[in-house]
């Protein structure tokens, strides 16, 4: 396999040739009001980040925007109650590197923001996202570089918002998580975690 690996960026453009104009120009460094509309319409986001110990994708959602905008260049995403792995915290503390893709239902369409974050305990932030006097426990404030919009082929092949094939053969979290420790209680955990996500939402 190694024989057929590509090692230099100027095999990658021979295959694949040069982009097209639209993808040349869609990029702007901070967000325009389609790109924020854009935005401001999803409730789930895929957060990437890069640490020391490698990298990491987590999707985030709310039950309305899931980022908020403190200015053109500047986007906030609240930390809400999650299970204290912390990785993608800890990445950008260590490095705040940044990238996330904002997806909005029913449409094929993904929107990218490429950035430098930091983890922020201000208070005003916090109070952005007060939720029943529930607050988050930080808030990543994400200084944007790039912004703009994904080709659409790759959730239009996936079919993504095609719920008539969802498998009912999955395994559960119970499942995966027996998996790896002998003896864990997959049936319980599983008949548990609905009740216990409510009352832990945020």
């Amino acid at each position: 396999m190694a024989d057929h690996q590509i090692t230099d960026v100027g095999q990658l453009e021979a295959i694949y040739g040069k982009p097209g104009k639209a993808s040349m120009i869609k990029v702007a460094t901070q967000l325009t009001p389609l790109c924020r509309k854009w935005i401001m319409a999803s409730r789930l986001c895929v957060v990437s980040t890069v640490g020391p110990d490698g990298t990491d994708g987590s999707p985030r959602g709310d039950d309305g925007t899931v980022v908020q905008d403190l200015d053109a260049k500047t986007l906030l995403l609240p930390d809400w109650r999650g299970n204290n792995r912390m990785d993608t915290l800890r990445n950008i503390v260590a490095d705040g590197r940044i990238s996330l893709m904002f997806f909005v239902p029913g449409s094929n369409n993904v929107v990218r923001v490429n950035g430098q974050a930091v983890v922020s305990l201000a208070p005003d932030l916090l109070a952005r996202f007060d939720q029943n006097d529930r607050q988050p426990r930080s808030v990543v404030v994400i200084k944007i570089a790039e912004v703009y919009s994904q080709c659409a082929r790759a959730l239009m092949r996936a079919g993504i918002w095609d719920a008539s094939d969802i498998s009912v053969d999955l395994p559960s979290v119970g499942d995966m998580l027996a998996e790896q420790e002998a003896g864990f209680d997959a049936e319980k955990y599983d008949a548990d975690w609905g009740a216990r996500a409510a009352k832990t939402m945020w």
